[in-house]
């Protein structure tokens, strides 16, 4: 699997993962009014989930960003290391995706 595919997977990963935190505050916020032991136990437990969840999310948004950034900063090393390869290698992509798009 290919570093732009790991990253992808991870972007939705974490889009997702936002989104079902987003859903469970929802939820809880709409529990809050229910009474009773158990209620107030179960919105404690959810609370104290959520919190977990959200700081393991921030834990791992960091570590995407700064392996993002490692990329970005290898790949630019390579591109002023090897500029002739990276002008081969965008000319080539470049020829491949007009063939492509001439085929429609």
């Amino acid at each position: 699997m290919t570093r732009a595919a790991t990253s992808a997977m991870q972007e939705k990963l974490l889009t997702d993962f936002n989104a079902v935190i987003a859903e469970a505050e929802q939820l809880l916020k709409s529990v809050a009014s229910e009474g009773g032991e158990k209620a107030d136990s179960l919105r404690a437990k959810m609370e104290e989930n959520l919190r977990a969840a959200k700081s393991r999310l921030k834990d791992v948004e960091g570590a995407v960003v700064e392996k993002t950034r490692a990329a970005a900063h290898a790949t630019d090393d390579y591109v002023h290391d090897h500029p002739w390869q990276a002008i081969g290698v965008a000319a080539g992509v470049g020829v491949v995706i007009g063939l492509l798009l001439n085929r429609r």
